[in-house]
């Protein structure tokens, strides 16, 4: 039974929800686990139901008020950016509510035909949906740019960025996706225009992606690291190959964020590779049915006793009657 980040709410009414979440997982026989939730929601774990707990990775997040574009350090997104600029592109960024009912279905069909695969991903981060009537607060960021002859099926629309809210002064990143016509650079294009946009928006910190095993692949790649440190980071950019440790990491990084720790939490240190099998389940990069091991034992049915006679087909009916 995974849970996916914090508990929403009041964290004095935390325990509450926690408790209920535990006796859930009692009532089924179910191994509970939590992904991806903060050093606060950690302890919080740990301590209302003596769980542990373990650094997954990290959360890139960005202070509004902090995030520039000058400086060497933000030379390449610069650079991108202005080029991508150049070409003809503009960029809108508006509350979902502030959007007619026209163009949300026209982001709906775009978003859903640039899918890169029929696998949905994103457990951890992901909403889902795009213009429920309930989101009105959630923020979507679009690039435009118009084409010479006849207009493409969506318009001049050429990629999408949704976020939706996180508290009361904050948003998170939720869904990229783009024509796989357009540019190279449309994701960088659209998180500054949202970044510079946020402010009008009452948005003062943004939450980009979650980078699993970050400060490995961090420390590892710097001078001194030790050889244990440099074995399990080439283990981690070797999995990159399909698992996008490692991307994502250094996409997030461009963008220069305070890195926020994101926990495991579980109940013992053998239930780890269940926890870990179920998470890449609920990320869809595992498709296949559980094998043996990973699959909890169904009770048998008891065989009869000699003294137990069988019931004759009718007897039922007779008894009822």
């Amino acid at each position: 039974m995974l849970a996916s980040g914090d508990p929403i709410g009041d964290v004095e009414a935390w325990p509450g929800a926690i408790e209920r979440f535990m006796d859930e997982a009692k009532a089924h026989s179910w191994t509970p686990a939590v992904m991806g939730c903060s050093e606060t929601g950690g302890q919080v774990w740990t301590r209302e139901t003596g769980l542990d707990a373990l650094e997954l990775g990290d959360e890139a997040v960005v202070d509004v008020a902090d995030f520039s574009l000058s400086g060497r350090a933000m030379r390449n997104v610069r650079q991108m950016v202005k080029r991508i600029e150049r070409n003809g592109y503009e960029t809108r960024v508006r509350r979902a509510r502030d959007l007619s009912d026209a163009e949300l279905e026209r982001i709906r069909r775009a978003a859903d035909a640039w899918r890169g695969t029929d696998t949905e991903r994103g457990f951890s981060m992901a909403l889902g949906r795009i213009g429920d009537p309930s989101d009105g607060d959630s923020v979507i960021a679009t690039a435009h740019k118009a084409e010479d002859g006849e207009p493409g099926p969506y318009g001049d629309l050429r990629a999408v960025l949704h976020f939706v809210p996180w508290g009361t002064d904050g948003m998170s990143l939720d869904l990229m996706r783009r024509d796989r016509s357009a540019d190279p650079g449309m994701n960088e294009l659209l998180i500054v225009a949202a970044l510079q946009a946020s402010p009008k928006l009452g948005v003062a910190r943004v939450s980009l992606n979650f980078a699993m095993f970050r400060s490995a692949l961090a420390r590892g790649e710097q001078l001194g690291a030790g050889p244990v440190l440099r074995v399990w980071r080439g283990l981690l950019v070797f999995l990159s190959r399909w698992f996008q440790i490692e991307s994502l990491y250094k996409f997030n990084a461009k963008f220069r964020p305070r890195w926020e720790p994101r926990f495991v939490v579980f109940r013992k240190t053998r239930d780890l590779p269940r926890i870990g099998f179920a998470a890449m389940q609920a990320e869809g990069f595992v498709t296949l049915a559980v094998p043996r091991p990973f699959r909890r034992r169904t009770a048998r049915a008891p065989r009869p006793c000699a003294h137990i006679r069988p019931v004759a087909a009718g007897e039922h009916e007779a008894r009822a009657a």
